[in-house]
């Protein structure tokens, strides 16, 4: 069952970018008698989002001439003035049977025109999503590229042995915001991994009865069911496109090797066969290749394996170990984690088509033990585990840390909680 846990993430951004584009986001006039649900801020939550990304420097309100939020009482000259380009206004009014009106314009203020704006009813547990809708919409708008904040990510902490139960699953906002408690275990849970539509998760478990894959249905929110068979020690799940089949790493005689499964049938093809260890596949966007990484060449690297000529091909030469591979929505790029000859793991991003490989993450930014990479939907960030230290603590812990695609913007979820909070994976587009 899903339960709401008693620890939340809250985003520390840890680095800002210089060229971030200015836009001032007003508060939004509120017209009601009771004051609106907690951390529903509308205004808040779009600053803070379009923050993040990395692409905008939100104006403080306290630097705002006016604050204006119906078209009439727009001065452009006063945006013109604090050298803002883009200006977004709204207001939240009740409405029927509870409900609120959500109301919001973006205006190029040199142009003096409304770019977009929209109209929406809530309840009042929408509240935060309608706003991650708004900062979708500015972003599209202002860069051309569709935005993501109105996704989620799912993740696992592991708490001290001493704790009941210590393995835990959890889903939250994009932002942190909402954690929920999917699973807990006294079993090691680890690649947690989202279905195509964004609406199931599948992860692997070792435990008494083996190790195997499980689907958790987020709509439903019963206990997992297994999906591999007893007797198949699988693990590192993989959907397929079209969300019929799993990719797993299957270990039987002492080797473990890349199988495909009928998610309905569990009919299962094997794709690998060598005596080293294959592991971590992942199945490419348009579902006409898997990648995954193999020992066979003595050291990890990431290879490929194509279903039309059923070829296998090394994809990575630089470095001692390149492992945990994900793709780009878009099927351009791949990310994972690179072992340097004397710089520690860092997270990589490489262009399929040409082959280059640029570092995102590494130790300079005072992280350590980069792991577990994965592509936001728009294919514009990466979220990754690292080592940390946080503001009060003597020790680095385990967390989640967001970079842009260039390498800027670091923001960092903090967990007040106990638990090492590892193996994160973005959803995909909500509906």
């Amino acid at each position: 069952m899903i339960s709401q846990s008693y620890a939340a993430l809250t985003i520390e951004i840890t680095e800002g970018v210089e060229d971030a584009i200015p836009i001032a986001v007003v508060p939004f006039k509120w017209t009601g008698d009771k004051p609106l649900p907690k951390d529903s801020d509308i205004a808040e939550i779009v600053k803070a989002d379009l923050s993040r990304s990395g692409q905008f420097a939100p104006l403080k309100t306290a630097d705002m001439l006016a604050k204006p939020f119906s078209p009439r009482q727009i001065r452009f000259k006063n945006w013109r003035i604090l050298e803002i380009p883009n200006l977004v206004i709204g207001q939240v009014r009740p409405g029927k049977n509870g409900k609120y009106i959500v109301e919001f314009r973006l205006y190029d203020v040199y142009r003096q025109k409304q770019i977009t704006g929209f109209r929406y009813d809530a309840q009042p547990l929408q509240l935060r999503k309608i706003a991650h809708k708004i900062s979708d919409i500015i972003y599209e708008a202002l860069t051309g590229i569709k935005g993501a904040f109105d996704t989620r990510i799912v993740y696992i902490k592991k708490f001290p042995n001493k704790t009941p139960k210590p393995y835990r699953l959890y889903l939250a906002d994009a932002d942190g915001y909402g954690e929920q408690e999917v699973i807990r275990h006294d079993w090691p849970l680890f690649s947690p991994t989202w279905s195509p539509k964004g609406n199931q998760l599948a992860f692997a478990m070792a435990g008494s009865l083996g190790q195997g894959v499980f689907v958790f249905d987020i709509e439903i929110g019963k206990q997992p069911r297994r999906v591999t068979k007893r007797s198949t020690k699988a693990s590192a799940p993989s959907w397929s496109p079209d969300g019929s089949q799993f990719a797993i790493q299957v270990l039987s005689n002492g080797s473990a090797d890349i199988y495909t499964m009928d998610i309905l049938t569990r009919k299962m093809q094997r794709i690998t066969r060598h005596w080293s260890i294959d592991t971590e596949p992942r199945w490419s966007p348009d579902g006409s290749r898997i990648i995954f990484t193999s020992e066979r060449g003595g050291s990890p690297q990431l290879y490929e394996y194509t279903f039309d000529d059923k070829r296998i091909k090394r994809l990575t030469f630089k470095g001692k170990q390149n492992l945990r591979a994900s793709f780009s929505p878009d099927g351009k790029m791949i990310t994972f984690v690179h072992l340097s000859k004397n710089n520690g793991y860092n997270i990589a991003v490489m262009d399929l088509g040409t082959r280059e490989m640029r570092i995102v993450a590494d130790s300079s930014s005072g992280e350590s033990e980069h792991e577990s990479p994965s592509f936001a939907p728009n294919s514009s960030m990466i979220i990754y585990a690292a080592n940390y230290a946080q503001k009060g603590r003597k020790d680095k812990k385990t967390g989640l840390v967001a970079v842009s695609l260039d390498g800027s913007a670091p923001q960092r979820f903090v967990d007040e909680g106990i638990g090492e909070v590892r193996e994160p994976a973005w959803s995909s587009y909500l509906n």
